[in-house]
Order: C-alpha cells, then sequence, then structure tokens
C-alpha cells in the first residue's frame, strides 16, 4: 500500500488551513491582547503609585490629628481657668465699688 492512500489529501488542505488561519488570525489577535493587557498592568501600577503618594500624604496631615486633640484639651483648661479668674476679678471690682461708694452695691454717693 502506498503511503499516500493513509492519508488522504483533503486533511493535507483541512490541516493548511487551519495552520494559515491560525498565523494569520490567532496569533496576532493574541499579540495585540497581550500588548492590551500589558498596557493595562502599566496603568494599574502607575494608579498605585499615585494611590500610596495620596495614602502617605493622608496618614502625614492625619498624624496632627493627636496634637489637635491635645490643644483643645489645654483650651479647655485656660477657658476654665479665664473663668475663675473672671468670677474673681467681679468680686473684686464689686468689693472695690463698695467701698467706694458707687452705685454698683448700693453704696453711698459723694
Amino acid at each position: 500500500m502506498p503511503s499516500d492512500a493513509l492519508v488522504p489529501p483533503v486533511v493535507y488542505t483541512i490541516w493548511w488551513a487551519g495552520l494559515i488561519v491560525t498565523l494569520v488570525v490567532f496569533v496576532p489577535l493574541s499579540v495585540l491582547l497581550l500588548h492590551r493587557l500589558w498596557r493595562t498592568a502599566q496603568s494599574i501600577q502607575i494608579y498605585a503609585r499615585e494611590a500610596l503618594t495620596a495614602a502617605a500624604g493622608i496618614a502625614g496631615n492625619t498624624g496632627q490629628i493627636g496634637a489637635l486633640d491635645q490643644t483643645i484639651q489645654v483650651a479647655t483648661e485656660i477657658l476654665s481657668t479665664a473663668g475663675a479668674i473672671e468670677q474673681k476679678l467681679n468680686g473684686a471690682t464689686a468689693l472695690l465699688a463698695g467701698r467706694a461708694g458707687g452705685p454698683a452695691h448700693g453704696g453711698r454717693d459723694r
């Protein structure tokens, strides 16, 4: 038996057509899709780098919140101390006005 009789010529034709379609369609399509995937990966890296920079800026700016809380506590203490000083000054003013005979506490007019 001749070896050509074992494989009909239509099989070779189908094989060559498949090979040509693969080389003409699928290989360029694969290269195109891989290139798009590579560009997308680069974009993701760029966006991740920018996000990391932004996160570092946010962390640096929010690091001062503890100092602001301490400032609020100190301001509250100063405000309460100022209120106590104001009360004492009002008492001293009233006492001096009473001794001077001022009208504030029914003292004598001169």
